[in-house]
């Protein structure tokens, strides 16, 4: 048996209804009717109508047109009368398997009649009580939409006080004399017409009625005037609903509307609550200022006792709402096609609910089931049909109808008897793609009766079967919940039943998924500047990406707007680019997308609206309005004054306060015209400034401060200069500003003298004695007085040059380069100024054997002195001194000239060592004697020690020369061999420094590069043949084994006795292992040299390459060895110490013992 499956069109089947129109159509009379029915079957059906129960006879109606091919009709209603075509029409297909029937469909036409003559009386209402205006829509169908406006169209306010209700009226909880007016209108919006029809205006007066005259009163006629209770206040009460309790009925899947309008004065607040439960917040809202409360797609749960609360400070009013829901008959479970093989067995059931419970009939081919021709293979139980052992030839379509009073369900179901091979409808080698970890699904839709089995296979060999990853479903589809790459490739599914079996081939491509790898982050920017967002990502490389950059959710503004592949940039940023950008990474599978904020900021605004109050002589508050932060919080106001009395034009820094402030107390000074300007700073700096505010005028005072920085000081003998820092016009807080300049002789019984000065800094006192103390007062005052008493300033008149030179000079000599001079200090009274320190004079005049003079030294000693060293002589010298005395005006006289003499000293070192003419075992030495003998030259020290392959230093040998000595030619050297020289000279006080060299021996002096040709070499020839013979011997040895048919297995035996004094060559880098010579002292064997002629060390960083300019030596075209040698050196090296990079392998025996 196959249930609810597609029967392919090519095979017979009964019809099945696609298309019908709804069970109510509600046509408009300016259109044509159009009354939809449509089906398919094999063979295709044929169509046919009854209306209100009778055969429909289209063709006699020349209004009416069936659609070819197609049950649906078009009636032209034009230059007829609608109303004819109303009524309830049903459609029927049918074919030889079976006829199916469409739902009955109710036609009825839009009405939209004329509201009905009516005078509206004026009504006058007594302000504080309630009011309804009644607006009692003509009937439509559909029903009207209905609003209240005034003769200019425009809407009337509604609020908690004035309430439309849902059948149109306008209520009002209280009036007010504002809802005085004369146009209450209630317009009806009839939708299927698009007309609106209006009622007469309503025209409400509200009166206050302790003021109303009694005559006026009596004008009004009594029934048209509500006079209602005082218009004082009063508890709430309900206008609608009205009564203690009310009902309401909703169908299940409507939604519940419920509304209490309550009177009372305030305007009462409402609430809402179900007894024995809570409301259904997910599906519940309110509306009309909570006087409306709605419950959306109402289930058998939503029923019960709903109650709504008035209240107002007064008291409380409820009212209780009972809601039954009942319902329509609707599906739990509808009739389903059944497709079934000869002899086998199905069911139909049709399972509705409904309050209350509906009843079900059945039908079959439109025919109910008491009248149809019995069918013994047929069994009816309520809801279910069972169909036994059926037959070819006994396909039907079975109606199943359920109803109630509320309404009906009418559902069709074919039975089809096939026989039929199974067929897979999903295309062959269908290629689905999905993302890795997502559910894939393979379709292997297919047909047959009996119904096919569907088996899976991976790849054509492996059996897929149910369970983890893989589930089959019942239709034949392959789910994949986590598709990994692993479950990619070919996927065959195959259809069987008794008739036959069919194949199908799909392919599963599991891809990589797309992410973002750097989201955009979140930029704060300022104004005019640029935006940068990057957004780099990661997708299947098989995959086509597509980037798009969204602004809040939409597309990007033309413009500034720059996309790159992996960035956004936003440039010339204004205010109106502000907002949330996201990158979406699209691919034909899935997307990933990000979204960061960008915030414009600048700096803020400028302050508005300033403002001086609390205004006094020496303090005001000033007041602003601060401007825009434009996105970047305010940090502080910057105050700033102009003195547009003294510094006009010039704005002075005068206080700050925190940015969220808006005020300021300003401190003032006396006699100055103030005008304030405000800065606010933020992250971004600060505003332009605000525009000053008004001018403030502080009355003039006495000075608050006297001058500054007073100084007193002699410039030149017999005069004292009295210097201070002059008042700003801001600080003499009044006009005619001067100086009081007072002073008088420190430690005296005199009185102050004094002298006023007007515009000036300094005052000059002439005629005082030499350097001494006098006391100074500088006093600020004005028109309006004195300043604060002034403080003392101690000052000194003008020195002189000292009158004496210091005596009894003495010096002490500790060493050759130093001395101790003692002398004894000047009296007080004849420095005649301040007292700076001595001046100690002393040159060398000759060395003891030379005549060469140096340029004078000074050393000065701060302050009371008596001794003093003096560092840095030269050994073996004679000095002459003198001593002055200093002050700031000079230097005293010149005290009696000393001579001493320093005693000898170790020398310098050699000028220079150079070594020359180098052979096989000798080379020169020649140098010069030290710049500084520092005494009596002794001689000189020489050292020496050669340096082996390994930078090994050998034995010292130690030579001593005489001093007129410079020149040694050392013989009994190694050749091919670094020595290194260590020279000193001596006097009777010991060694001066050192000085070394280093030089090989044999040095090829006939090449410009110094580089020694070995080809030419005796020893190279020798070894060179030595070699040609070993390997001659080596040959015959190896060619007498061979010819007695033994086999020199050289790899295995290499293999299974590594010899230890043989290391193979390091394959990572080409060198050759390292030397061993543990066996019989052998030094030639392990020994390699590579094709270039270099002989390279791994173990000792100090090689003789380190000495060299380079590391590589080579041979020339003529066989000779290139390479140079360069030792290093202590001082300045010098070109005869150049050798071969690299001696001959014999060197490698000359190593030291």
């Amino acid at each position: 048996m196959t249930s609810a499956l597609e029967v392919p069109l090519d095979l017979p089947q009964p019809p099945t209804i696609t298309l019908q129109s709804p069970k109510d159509y509600i046509f408009d009379p300016r259109e044509n009717i159009v009354i939809h029915c449509e089906a398919k079957g094999k063979p295709h059906p044929s169509f046919s109508w009854t209306r209100n129960g009778t055969h429909f006879d289209v063709e006699k109606d020349s209004k009416v047109l069936m659609k070819p091919g197609s049950g649906t009709l078009v009636i032209d209603i034009s230059g007829e009368k609608a109303e004819a075509y109303e009524g309830t029409y049903q459609c029927t297909a049918h074919n030889e398997h079976g006829t199916a029937v469409s739902n009955s469909i109710v036609i009825r036409q839009s009405r939209s009649p004329l509201w009905s003559k009516e005078r509206n009386e004026a009504i006058v209402v007594q302000m504080g009580v309630s009011l309804v205006l009644q607006c009692r829509p003509p009937a439509g169908l559909p029903p009207p939409v209905i609003f209240w406006m005034d003769n200019n169209f425009q809407r009337l306010p509604l609020d908690k006080r004035v309430s439309q209700v849902l059948n149109g009226d306008l209520y009002f909880s209280n009036v007010l004399p504002e809802d005085t007016r004369s146009d209450y209108i209630c317009y009806a919006r009839f939708p299927h017409t698009q007309t609106i029809q209006q009622k007469q205006p309503i025209s409400v007066t509200v009166l206050d009625m302790e003021t109303m005259n009694e005559t006026v009163a009596a004008l009004y006629n009594v029934t048209d005037f509500y006079s209602g209770d005082p218009e004082g206040e009063r508890r709430p009460g309900f206008m609608m609903p009205l009564g203690a309790t009310s009902t309401k009925m909703v169908l299940r899947g409507e939604t519940l509307e419920l509304e209490c309008i309550a009177d009372g004065l305030p305007t009462p607040e409402i609430s809402w609550e179900k007894d024995g439960g809570e409301l259904p917040s997910s599906r519940m809202s309110f509306s009309n200022f909570r006087k409306t409360l709605k419950v959306s797609d109402v289930n058998e749960d939503d029923g019960g006792d709903y109650r709504c609360t008035a209240t107002n400070h007064l008291g409380t009013a409820r009212h209780v709402i009972k809601v039954t829901v009942k319902a329509a008959p609707f599906w739990v479970s509808a009739p389903r096609n059944l497709i079934l093989a000869p002899n086998e067995t199905g069911i139909l059931t049709c399972r509705v609910n409904g309050e209350p419970k509906p009843e079900i009939r059945w039908f079959v081919n439109g025919v109910s089931l008491e009248n149809a021709p019995e069918d013994h293979s047929r069994k009816v139980d309520d809801d279910t049909v069972i169909l036994s052992n059926v037959q070819t030839g006994s396909s039907a379509v079975y109606q199943c109808n359920a109803s109630n009073e509320f309404g009906y369900l009418m559902a069709n179901a074919f039975v089809n008897v096939l026989a039929e091979a199974p067929r897979v409808l999903t295309p062959p080698n269908r290629v689905y793609q999905v993302i890795t970890n997502n559910p894939a699904l393979l379709h292997c839709a297919s047909f047959g009766s009996p119904i096919p089995t569907i088996t899976w296979f991976k790849d054509s060999q492996t059996s897929v079967k149910n369970g983890d990853p893989y589930v089959i479903h019942e239709n034949g589809t392959l789910d994949i919940h986590v598709a990994q790459p692993i479950n990619s490739g070919k996927y065959t599914c195959i259809a069987t039943n008794n008739l036959g079996i069919k194949e199908n081939h799909v392919y599963l491509e599991v891809k990589e998924p797309t992410r973002i790898l750097r989201q955009p982050e979140y930029k704060v920017v300022q104004r005019g500047m640029s935006a940068v967002f990057e957004c780099k990502v990661k997708h299947d490389p098989s995959l086509i990406p597509t980037m798009t950059w969204l602004k809040d959710d939409g597309e990007l503004p033309n413009g500034r707007f720059e996309v790159n592949v992996d960035s956004l940039t936003i440039k010339d940023v204004t205010d109106g680019d502000e907002g949330t950008y996201t990158c979406i990474m699209n691919t034909t599978l899935d997307q990933d997308s990000a979204s960061a904020m960008l915030t414009v900021v600048e700096k803020p605004d400028p302050a508005t609206d300033l403002e001086l109050t609390d205004q006094t002589d020496r303090s005001v508050q000033l007041t602003w309005i601060p401007g825009d932060e434009n996105n970047s919080p305010t940090q502080k106001f910057l105050i700033q004054y102009e003195d547009l009395l003294h510094q006009p034009g010039v704005w002075i820094n005068l206080t700050e306060v925190a940015g969220t402030s808006t005020t300021a107390q300003l401190n003032l000074s006396p006699y100055v015209y103030y005008s304030f300007r405000v800065l606010a700073l933020n992250n971004v700096g600060y505003s332009q400034p605000s525009q000053p505010s008004s001018q403030y005028r502080t009355n003039p005072a006495a000075p608050d401060q006297n001058p500054s920085d007073v100084q007193c000081v002699g410039t030149k003998p017999g005069n004292l200069v009295i210097s201070w820092t002059p008042l700003t016009g801001f600080q003499a807080n009044g006009p005619s500003l001067e100086y009081n300049v007072l002073w008088r002789q420190k430690d005296t019984d005199e009185d102050w003298s004094s002298k006023n000065v007007a515009n000036a800094s300094q005052f000059v006192v002439s005629g005082t004695p030499i350097y001494v103390p006098y006391e100074v007062k500088v006093h600020a005052l004005n028109d309006y007085g004195n300043g604060p008493e002034p403080g003392v300033v101690i000052g000194y008149s003008g020195e002189d040059l000292p009158l004496s030179a210091p005596e009894n000079v003495q010096i002490m000599v500790h060493n050759s380069t130093l001395a101790e001079v003692h002398w004894e200090p000047v009296s007080f009274p004849s420095v005649r100024g301040q007292l700076q320190g001595y001046k100690v004079y002393y040159q060398r005049e000759r060395g003891v054997h030379d005549t060469e003079d140096t340029e004078q030294q000074v050393l000065t000693f701060s302050g009371n002195r008596s001794e003093g060293r003096l560092p840095g002589l030269q050994p073996y010298s004679l000095y002459n001194l003198t001593i002055r005395v200093l002050n700031n005006k000079g230097e005293g006289p010149s005290s009696p000239s000393k001579t001493f003499k320093t005693p000898e000293g170790v020398p310098g070192p050699p000028s220079f060592l150079n070594a020359i003419n180098p052979n096989l075992d000798s080379l020169t030495l020649e140098w010069g004697p030290p710049m500084n003998n520092n005494g009596r030259l002794a001689g000189y020290t020489l050292k020496y020690q050669p340096v082996n392959n390994t930078n090994e230093l050998g034995p010292v040998k130690v030579m001593t020369f005489l001093a007129n000595e410079t020149t040694i030619t050392l013989g009994n050297l190694n050749s091919s061999m670094l020595y290194k020289f260590y020279l000193s000279a001596n006097t009777i006080k010991g060694s001066g420094p050192i000085i070394t060299e280093e030089a090989f021996t044999v040095m090829d002096t006939t090449v410009p590069s110094r580089q020694v040709d070995i080809a030419t070499q005796g020893w190279f020839i020798g070894l060179m043949c030595a070699i040609a013979l070993l390997i001659l011997v080596l040959l015959i040895v190896c060619f007498i084994k061979r010819n007695k048919g033994g086999k020199y297995p050289v790899k295995e035996k290499e293999d299974a006795h590594q010899d230890p004094e043989i290391q193979p060559m390091k394959e990572d880098d080409g060198t050759f292992g390292e030397y061993s010579d543990t066996e019989d002292h052998k030094p030639l064997k392990g020994s390699r040299t590579p094709s270039n002629g270099t002989v390279r060390r791994d173990e000792s960083d100090d090689s003789l390459v380190d000495y060299g300019e380079g590391g590589d030596g080579q041979f020339n075209e003529d066989g000779s060895f290139i390479g140079q040698y360069s030792g290093k050196k202590e001082k300045d090296t010098h070109e005869g110490n150049e050798s071969s990079e690299a001696p001959s392998p014999v060197n490698a025996m000359n190593s030291f013992v």
